[in-house]
């Protein structure tokens, strides 16, 4: 029997492009409105920290606004130019908070720097107090819903806003930290050391946002766990004499799946396929959302001897993830 291959490709509903199409909205909206708070806050106070966290929100409405557009066009299907669709303008817009977030990061630590070196001071630390505070509600409810937006689409260009408005939390605590610090403790240097411990947090999150986007635009293989767990219930259908050759991969919200399955060379065509569709039922009850490339071999086949990448893969591994 030769060698031949099924798709099945099962692509995510409609609804997780307006999912995330939404949760972009309301992180533009919110930074739209942190925006004019801090704005005024940064103008009363003179506060290099709530300088710093102003600064932060310009550059969150820039990222949101790519945000939106980025995941509008990964929501987009596949046509004749992109047959694996668009998923991967998700991890070009996360790679863009990234800047933004170091850019930003440069700014306050700059600012902060000087603002040691001068010795300049704060002023009216309640207005900066009570817009930080209003700011932390407004990015707690902001982050509840991205947190839920995430777990139903997986979208890592919602993850990476998400990483960034978490670091917004801690921005907007240090501000009133600082103040306090600054004008009732009457630690003067206490703002500017905290924009440098907020400039240092910032390019810490850009480095964490980066890694989830280089790993989807470099094809990277899924977790260990994840991929145990698919060769565990692809590996179940009793007319299956092994599998082998499995690659992985995530574009935006969609995972790729391909292997090759060793069944019995006398079994025919009509019989293999049905195998397939009994397998791929299994697959997409437990990976919804998942596009699967099943090549089918005689048993013993090996396309590639000698090549070691393709021999890896020969069984199911069932035990735990290393």
């Amino acid at each position: 029997m030769a060698a031949l291959s099924v798709s099945h490709a099962h692509q995510h509903p409609h609804s997780h492009g307006s999912f995330t199409t939404r949760a972009a909205l309301a992180s533009v909206a919110t930074a739209l409105f942190l925006l004019v708070l801090k704005a005024y806050a940064a103008s009363a106070t003179g506060s290099v920290a709530m300088l710093g966290s102003l600064a932060d929100t310009a550059l969150d409405l820039v990222a949101s606004l790519v945000t939106l557009y980025g995941v509008r066009i990964a929501a987009t299907p596949a046509d004749h130019d992109h047959r694996f669709g668009h998923g991967k303008a998700e991890a070009l817009v996360a790679l863009f908070q990234v800047v933004v977030i170091a850019v930003s990061a440069v700014g306050i630590g700059w600012r902060a720097v000087n603002r040691l070196i001068h010795g300049e001071s704060t002023a009216n630390a309640e207005y900066g107090i009570a817009v930080s505070a209003l700011a932390i509600l407004t990015t707690f409810g902001l982050l509840f819903y991205q947190r839920r937006v995430i777990a139903r689409t997986g979208s890592v260009a919602i993850q990476a806003d998400h990483v960034h408005y978490q670091t917004d939390l801690l921005l907007n605590l240090s501000v009133i930290t600082a103040l306090v610090l600054d004008q009732y403790l009457g630690l003067t240097g206490a703002d500017p050391v905290f924009g440098v411990a907020i400039a240092l947090w910032l390019a810490w999150g850009a480095w964490r946002a980066s890694t989830r986007a280089i790993d989807q635009l470099m094809d990277r293989e899924w977790p260990e766990e994840k991929r145990n767990r698919f060769l565990q219930i692809a590996a179940r259908h009793p007319e299956l004499r092994g599998i082998h050759d499995l690659r992985t991969r995530t574009s935006g919200s969609l995972d790729f799946v391909q292997f090759h399955v060793w069944v019995d060379p006398q079994m025919t065509v009509a019989a293999a396929h049905k195998v397939m569709e009994e397998m791929e039922h299994k697959l997409e009850a437990e990976f919804p959302g998942t596009e699967i490339l099943i090549h089918l071999d005689p048993e013993g086949q090996v396309d590639r001897p000698g090549d070691s990448l393709r021999e890896t893969d020969l069984t199911p591994r069932t035990g735990p993830a290393s």
